[in-house]
């Protein structure tokens, strides 16, 4: 079910991100249990996330909003699809976006950035983070598309 008709049916059960998001990955649809990321320009956490079995997971990194530095590039998108993600949301930037468009993932977030980040081990996993005028909670189940992006207590479709 699209955005709009989660929106439509179940109006009262959907919060919408308020946050303009582009599609960068080969799957611009895409849902799942979340899982958080809090970084500021360290994706330490997220190359931990994605060598994880994802499950059909959506990642979801609180970058703060930064498009100094990438939080996503090639190799951790690829590392997440072969580990079974559903897709990965970043208030922030990402890098290599012409290779992610390849892969089978879904993937926003606000811009691109060439620049990588700083490797220090910063960072905090599946805790609630707040952007785009919602609280995000690990658990939470997320469904995005073309249309934007809608989040509920549970899985909804």
């Amino acid at each position: 079910m699209n955005t709009c008709d989660l929106c439509d049916r179940f109006e009262d059960k959907v919060r919408v991100l308020e946050l303009p998001l582009g599609d960068f990955g080969g799957r611009i649809a895409f849902s799942g249990i979340v899982s958080t990321i809090k970084a500021l320009e360290d994706n330490s956490r997220v190359r931990e996330a994605v060598a994880e079995p994802g499950e059909g997971r959506v990642l979801v990194i609180d970058g703060g909003g930064s498009l100094r530095r990438s939080m996503l590039g090639d190799l951790l998108a690829g590392k997440a699809v072969a580990n079974g993600w559903a897709g990965v949301l970043v208030n922030g930037a990402i890098r290599d976006s012409a290779a992610i468009a390849q892969l089978d993932l879904g993937v926003k977030a606000i811009d691109t950035c060439p620049m990588k980040t700083d490797k220090q081990g910063q960072g905090l996993r599946d805790v609630p983070v707040a952007f785009g005028g919602l609280v995000i909670r690990p658990g939470d189940w997320l469904a995005a598309d073309e249309d934007g992006v809608v989040l509920a207590d549970a899985p909804l479709a």
